[in-house]
Parts: C-alpha cells; structure tokens; sequence
C-alpha cells in the first residue's frame, strides 16, 4: 500500500545527505479566550500592554476581542517552538491582572452572543475591514461558533529538498511549481489520512450546555451543566463546530493550486441570497465585506490551507498564485489543556513526521466520490472516533480504524529514525510511539482522559476546566523568564502600538474606495 512512499525515500537517503528530511520550519499559532475569574468571557479591551492586536508579529486576536492568538516565528526545532509559546504566555498573564486564559477549545460560560465581542483593529481602513469581516461572520455563523479555539501548526520542508525529491519523481518543470504542487500533494493525503489527528489528539468531548440553545441529539447529558459523547474526540472538529451546509457545496478542489484559488475566488465573487437579505451596508453601518458566498479566502473553514505570505494588502490568493505555495497551515489540533501552552514537543514532531509521509506518499487527485468518504471519515472520527471495532472507508471497502491506524504507523517508523539522526536520545520514535500507544489503548488519548477526571472528580465541562485554568495560571506565575525576553516583548509592544498609529495616519481614502481596490486585485 506505501510502497511507492517506501521507494521515494529510499532514493532521497541514496543521495547520502542524512539530514535531508530534517529542519523542516514549524511554527504554531494557538488561541485562548480571555475569562473573568466567574469564567465568564472577558468584556475588557485587548489589554494596551500587550500592544496592538493589527500589528503585533506575535500577540494578536482572532474573531473575539477577548480571543488572544499567540504566533510563534519559524523554528527549525520544536523546542524553540514551545519555549517561545511559553514566553508568550508568562508575558501575557504578566498584563492580565485577575484575568485568566481559558484552557480548553471548546468556550466558556455564555451569556448570548453578544457576550462575545467583535475585535476591534482601530480606525485605519485595514483594521475597519479586519472587523468588518468578523462582523459578517457573526451574522452568517453566529458569534458562538467564533468564540471556539484551536492550534494551528505551520509547516515548511527543507529548501535544500526540494531539487533531489524533483529529480526522484522525474519532474522537469519550473521548481516552485514542482513545489506547489508537491504541497498539494501533501494537502490531499493529509485531508485522506488526517483522521488520525483528532483521533490522537483532540480533547473536546464535552461541552458547556450554555453553547447552545438546544444540543444536537447526538450529545448525551453528562450531567446538568454538561452534554457530551462518551466516545467523542474533537466536538470542534464536528458538525457543532467550524462547519457549514453553505461551505459544503463550495466544492473547492485540492488537485492543483490553479483549481483551488480557481475556486475560492469564484466563491468570493458570486452572491448568496441569504447574505443579500442580511445587507453589506445598513442605515451606515458595514455589516459584512459583501453578500457573497465568501467574504475572503480566510471564511473557508478547511482544516489544511496552502500558504504564502502575503504583502501588505495583498489577497491571499493572489499571494499564492503569483509565487506559489510556500508552507501549509494544520489547522485540526485542539488546544490540549494538559499542557499549559496548549501543544507539546511530542504533538509536534508528530505532526512533522506525518506531512512528510503525506508528501512522499502516492496522491492522486480526490474524486467528488473520495471527498464525500473523506468528509464522513473525518466527522465520524471527531464524533464519535473512540468507539470499539470503528470502521472508516477507505477506496470501495471498510476498515478498522485500528489497523488502518497501525499500517501509518509503520509506515511513519523509517521518517522517525531518519529524523532521530539529527536529534539525541530519539525523540523522534518516542514521540511516534508515545502517540500511537493511544490506537491499541483509546483510554490514553485527551478525550478519553478528560471524560475519566471529570468522573473522577464529579465535575461539570465548565468547573473542570475552571480548574485547569487555575493550575496553568499557578504554572505561569511560577514560570521564570529571562529579563531580555520581558524587553523584548515590551519593546514590541510599543513599536505594534506606533506602527497602528502611522498606519491609520497614512490612510488617504475612503473605506469604500479601500475595499473596491482590494477586491478589484487581479
């Protein structure tokens, strides 16, 4: 079954560059709602100490004012990774005053909807389009579903791979696009095989009753305050989570970068009736960007992105399609409150040693057919992915999710032992069999561990997590940072702060002209 991804790899070691598989950059960005100590939604402004949320490189907001986004730089080790995530941190309770950081992905206590605050970017034209996009969310989703957090894991292959794993394949185009499309490569086999990441490590089988209004039939009462599924992995992986009946007709092809931003701009372009009733513009006020099925690429919730920076107010399409694909975004783990930043070492090289399976792994375009298969296998396993003898689809036949699980495994061994050469003490095959004791043993993943303490401890989803927050907050007060790191993350808050201020003093036109320019982008 992997025996091409076996051929490959053995032809990339016959070059004799041990370390070519290695140093590979990764990056996270994680979210975590900022609470009161009731563990209510903070209704405070994004605290001026951290700097502006517009131009901070490292601290910013995601939907909610009170939903903070810490982003780390690129590392080519995932130490460095978590050190940094855990310096942000330290800093960040450091200005929060009696303010603590909601430990899980699934929200706290919530009033209503408005409870959860839209950000606010300032008065400059890209921060009015920044809030008036998550304005549109709200009246398209609700801001319920926003008030959700995650990790997203960023992830590039070495540079210095690409020309040898060309010339394995036998490719003679142009080298970025030989790239993008190897990337997309990886995208399709991470949508066909990313099953296994909430599997592993989503840790989102309850949540707060206050979520919704009336729960899913297929939730459980866990007790008054609490509904969950005993065999849940990932509810924000779910149906109740980033998902949507008008996303799923989109139809946005991952067989190639010209098909994919294809397909996202003609999403961007075309009207949906149901947004024109809502209004673009109404009594003044700019309620969403547009009335179109989306209203820029960032609205299509998949879990797995092809990325490119992009300039200063460039569409992320254009990026792409100008200078190709240059990392891609993870976006299916939960925050695992088991760690106080959110993600560990092990989750992390884990996810490397599989998106370099998924690149060498045969990978043929995705049917309309495949899609549906992959698109059941992904909900099954976030809704119920624990169950004893689960079967997935796999081609035209059903399979064990445990033996499909295993045969990955072995498959990821040889990645693991070629990534260990650079490392000491093979962290890389611990953390392969650390992670992958969970598929003989389900009881061991986070899902399963955060149902048996809320039994043990005869907690409620909410009361249990308040907890959680309370001992990562200890964690951090404990926490020691170097003095040159507390001045750094000073100094970068007041330069974020003077950068929003030259930016909203160099805006010349209106916002109207600022959005008409920025679609009309070709």
């Amino acid at each position: 079954m992997y025996d091409l991804f076996e051929n490959r790899l053995a032809r990339l070691l016959e070059s004799g560059q041990d370390d070519l598989l290695a140093g590979g950059k990764k990056g996270v960005e994680k979210e975590s709602l900022r609470v009161t100590q009731d563990g209510s939604i903070a209704q405070t402004p994004h605290p001026l100490a951290l700097g502006s949320a517009l131009t901070h490189p490292y601290i910013t907001t995601d939907y909610s004012e009170a939903l903070l986004e810490f982003i780390t730089p690129p590392c080519t080790d995932v130490r460095s990774v978590r050190e940094f995530l855990s310096q942000i941190h330290k800093y960040v309770y450091s200005k929060l005053d009696d303010e603590l950081l909601w430990a899980t992905s699934m929200p706290c206590l919530i009033a209503d909807e408005h409870s959860i605050p839209i950000a606010f970017y300032g008065t400059s034209n890209v921060g009015t389009m920044k809030n008036v996009y998550r304005r549109g969310l709200g009246y398209r989703y609700g801001r319920t579903m926003q008030a959700i957090a995650g990790v997203h894991f960023n992830y590039s292959l070495p540079e210095n791979l690409w020309p040898l794993f060309q010339e394995v394949v036998g490719d003679s185009r142009e080298l970025q696009q030989f790239i993008s499309d190897s990337y997309f490569c990886l995208i399709r086999n991470f949508q066909r095989l990313g099953w296994v990441i909430p599997y592993l490590f989503g840790a989102s089988p309850a949540v707060c009753k206050s979520f919704f209004s009336n729960g899913p039939d297929w939730l459980e009462d866990f007790d008054q305050h609490t509904y969950f599924n005993r065999y849940a992995t990932s509810l924000r992986m779910s149906d109740i989570g980033y998902k949507n009946q008008v996303q799923e007709n989109l139809d946005i092809s991952y067989n190639n970068l010209e098909d994919y931003v294809r397909g996202l701009t003609r999403a961007i372009e075309t009207p949906f009736p149901e947004y024109e009733k809502t209004g673009v513009v109404v009594n003044g006020e700019h309620l969403q960007l547009n009335a179109n099925v989306l209203q820029i690429e960032n609205e299509y919730y998949s879990f797995v992105r092809p990325k490119q920076v992009a300039q200063s107010g460039e569409k992320p399409t254009l990026a792409l399609k100008r200078r190709g694909v240059q990392y891609v975004e993870i976006r299916a783990l939960d925050v695992d409150l088991f760690d106080p930043v959110g993600v560990n070492e092990n989750q992390m090289r884990f996810m490397e040693m599989f998106l370099i399976f998924c690149l060498l792994q045969e990978s043929p375009p995705i049917s309309t057919d495949e899609q549906k298969k992959i698109d059941h296998n992904q909900q099954t396993v976030a809704c119920c992915g624990r169950t004893p003898s689960l079967k997935l689809l796999r081609n035209s036949t059903q399979v064990l999710l445990q033996q499909w699980a295993n045969e990955i495994y072995q498959a990821m061994l040889p990645v693991a032992e070629i990534l260990d050469q650079s490392e000491e003490g093979s962290p890389y095959s611990k953390a392969l069999g650390a992670e992958f004791s969970a598929i003989e043993d389900p009881e061991q993943t986070p899902s399963a561990r955060l149902l048996e303490d809320m039994r043990r401890n005869e907690q409620s989803f909410f009361h249990y997590a308040m907890d959680v927050c309370e001992q990562h907050n200890e964690y951090f007060q404990r926490l020691d940072m170097p003095p040159e790191r507390v001045t750094f993350f000073e100094k970068e808050a007041r330069v974020s702060i003077q950068r929003q201020k030259e930016i909203e003093s160099a805006d010349q036109i209106s916002f109207e002209e600022y959005l008409e320019r920025y679609f009309a982008q070709q």
